[in-house]
């Protein structure tokens, strides 16, 4: 098995090191991954500048750029194979419920899954570290038993994967889990500049507002190991027949379209 093994907190992360160790033991597996810190890039690709690539002491390569950018100049020359499996992670502190959609972890993945390879984004719920070691050996049994099990006709795969931070003896199996939801973010943080300058900083993820049963907040809350299958499409699904009635000719709007 071929891995290719990315993140989004930089090549020299406690987590990326766990990992490729844990994975080096069943698979050949390359690390390409940003340079620094990359939390919250999204699928982001840089497009208006150059990106360069180094190696560092123990072999991981390093780019100046996204971890999009890392999963693809990788698949797209850089490696000069394709791999049978891209991993990301593990990350420090969960990405659950929206946090996807805006998680470099998941969209290295993702970048990875949207040319045909299955893949997998591994996170730590508590941000520090504690028992990452543990974390990157239940990944490694994790993908073990996923790429023997999986179905191939659902290839290629996306999977959301969160795991509490405790023993590896003490975290509970996994549960396929959909995605909970936060409340919205925190209030904008304001500073001064030494300058004289009003600077802004993004405020804190918001509390969680759906972790009901069934959600990726409630099975790690309870020392399970959450698994959520992704997907891309965006698409409103339940809505096209609403929106197709609005775009007709000769409907008016928005009165003759009822709220859902």
């Amino acid at each position: 098995m071929k891995i290719l093994l990315s993140n989004d907190d930089g090549y020299q992360a406690p987590g990326i090191v766990a990992l490729h160790a844990a994975l080096q033991t069943i698979a050949e597996v390359d690390v390409v991954a940003p340079e620094q810190n990359n939390s919250a890039k999204s699928n982001a690709l840089t497009l208006h500048s150059p990106l360069s690539v180094h190696t560092a002491p123990n072999g991981f390569r390093y780019v100046n750029g996204t971890p999009a950018d890392c999963v693809h100049i990788a698949l797209t020359g850089l490696l000069g194979y394709r791999p049978d499996l891209v991993v990301s992670g593990i990350n420090n502190g969960a990405n659950m419920g929206d946090d996807t959609i805006y998680s470099g972890t998941v969209g290295a993945a993702m970048e990875g899954y949207l040319f045909g390879i299955p893949a997998m984004a591994f996170s730590q719920v508590d941000k520090g570290w504690g028992e990452i070691e543990a974390a990157a050996q239940k990944a490694r049994e994790l993908v073990l038993h996923i790429m023997a099990q999986g179905p191939q006709s659902l290839s290629p795969w996306l999977l959301n994967i969160n795991m509490p931070n405790m023993p590896l003896d003490a975290m509970r199996e996994p549960l396929i889990c959909r995605l909970g939801r936060r409340h919205a973010a925190e209030r904008v943080i304001t500073q001064q500049s030494p300058r004289g300058e009003l600077m802004y900083w993004i405020g804190g993820a918001g509390p969680a507002k759906d972790d009901s049963a069934g959600t990726d907040f409630h099975a790690t809350a309870q020392g399970h190991v959450s698994i959520t299958p992704l997907q891309v499409d965006l698409t409103d699904h339940a809505r096209l027949g609403v929106w197709g009635a609005v775009a007709s000719p000769g409907v008016a709007w928005p009165s003759q379209v009822s709220e859902r």
